[in-house]
């Protein structure tokens, strides 16, 4: 399994309950994989004159990006990458000037997040979700805080959170498939739990019947995790 993650450099303060896609399109400071097969890492950044690691990626890394992850598909490698249909993969494809290909491997991804909000109606953080599967491990920041460091220089630390938490995501991916659920910490502190057979790739999740959201005054809807994809064929 190879899991992926991308930081973005764009520095902004998101107000409570506002969309994040409000501040887009974004620029990628660093972007990541881990092969849980050879525990290996592969790391995508700009450097500056030094050699040190610097900017944003352009067009050509996340093309080569793009393209390491579909050849790793079509190899019979699965993707996992959390909530990586409406986020990563989307400004991977932009920053390549490449959506189509980026839709293509949404197809096949293994997104723990879109399934679950599939089955649930509602979005769920990658720790609380490690909180709840008993996984010892921990973000080495908060997403929010990846470009402030950027920005001022504290580069290895994001190489370091973003690397880390391509691991946690195959960790996570593993520990479900292996129990059968998704267990997770609540914001009140407490756990819930919602069976499923196998974490399916996005192609499969799109097919599950809409979830219940009838007790919610506002909403998320599945289809705006994909709305970008469409646009791409």
């Amino acid at each position: 399994m190879i899991g992926f993650d991308i930081e973005i450099a764009n520095v902004f303060e998101l107000g409570p309950g506002e969309d994040l896609d409000n501040y887009g399109p974004f620029d990628i400071s660093v972007a990541a994989v881990f092969d849980s097969e050879s525990s290996t890492y592969r790391v995508w950044h700009a450097v500056d004159a030094a050699g040190q690691p610097a900017g944003t990626l352009d067009a050509a890394m996340a093309n080569d990006m793009l393209r390491y992850l579909r050849e790793a598909q079509l190899a019979g490698k699965r993707l996992v990458a959390w909530n990586g249909l409406s986020f990563d993969l989307r400004w991977l494809g932009h920053a390549a000037g490449n959506p189509k290909l980026a839709a293509e491997i949404a197809e096949d991804l293994c997104d723990p997040m879109f399934h679950f909000f599939s089955l649930q109606g509602y979005p769920v953080s990658l720790q609380a979700v490690a909180d709840g599967m008993g996984l010892n491990v921990s973000k080495l920041m908060k997403g929010a805080d990846a470009p402030k460091e950027w920005q001022q220089g504290n580069r290895q630390r994001v190489i370091d959170y973003v690397q880390e938490d391509c691991r946690i995501t195959v960790l996570v991916a593993e520990a479900i498939e292996h129990k059968r659920h998704i267990r997770w910490k609540t914001r009140k502190g407490t756990f819930s739990t919602v069976s499923l057979a196998k974490l399916l790739a996005v192609r499969g999740a799109v097919k599950l019947p809409e979830p219940d959201q009838s007790w919610m005054s506002e909403p998320m809807s599945r289809s705006q995790f994909l709305r970008w994809t469409k646009g791409s064929r």
